[in-house]
């Protein structure tokens, strides 16, 4: 049995935040309530809750943002997102800011009870090792970047990028492979990897990312 358990939910539709909170409640869960992304963030940061329900579009920040900046600082309780969005883009930039699970609405809520237990359920995943290319660093984990040891501000699509690259940085990459993988194929013409590999390299530096003419790119720092 999982009541007890302390759960934050973040959602800036009140009726739905009651509703949610009303149900958890009765499911013999300690609920906590916010309507924005600032609080909802002040909360986590120092609330001991065992899973937070966080509805992506919020005012102040986004869930997205809230979720990177608990990641940043190795707070790890596992999320859930809420969206109206139920686009496979949509679902993958949650889960590639460090959300654990994503769920679209309107929803169910005996999905979303099972949901959480879910989360909860499963052991604490280890935080992965932080990767090093040259003069570039990668902590997957908390999602920062340095390049001579200078934070870099990425996105989320340049960051899957930069990762990709340097996790293969001993081979050349192509094109077709890095669409595959960071934008799922989905259609994207090969252009935008290109497009891409630009925006890096204004961050990160021109000669971090080589290219390698009719095959690809490799990340070398």
């Amino acid at each position: 049995m999982l009541a007890g358990m302390r759960i934050l939910v973040v959602d800036d539709e009140r009726t739905l935040a009651r509703s949610i909170q009303r149900g958890l409640v009765a499911e013999g869960f300690a609920v906590d309530v916010a309507h924005d992304g600032e609080r909802g963030l002040e909360l986590a940061r120092f609330g001991d809750y065992d899973a937070i329900v966080l509805d992506v579009m919020l005012p102040g920040r986004s869930g997205y943002d809230v979720v990177t900046a608990l990641r940043g600082e190795d707070v790890w309780t596992p999320v859930l997102l809420l969206s109206a969005k139920d686009g496979d883009h949509d679902v993958a930039d949650g889960l590639d800011v460090g959300a654990d699970d994503y769920l679209t609405k309107p929803f169910s809520f005996v999905v979303l009870v099972a949901r959480i237990r879910a989360m909860v359920r499963r052991p604490a995943a280890p935080r992965p090792a932080a990767l090093a290319v040259g003069r570039l660093t990668l902590d997957p984990g908390t999602r920062q970047v340095t390049a001579d040891g200078r934070a870099v501000d990425l996105t989320v699509r340049e960051l899957a990028l930069l990762e990709y690259l340097m996790r293969h940085g001993d081979r050349v990459v192509g094109k077709v492979e890095l669409r595959d993988h960071v934008w799922d194929g989905d259609g994207e013409d090969l252009n935008v990897v290109e497009q891409y590999v630009g925006y890096l390299r204004r961050k990160v530096g021109r000669d971090a990312i080589v290219t390698v003419r009719g095959a690809g790119y490799r990340a070398v720092g």
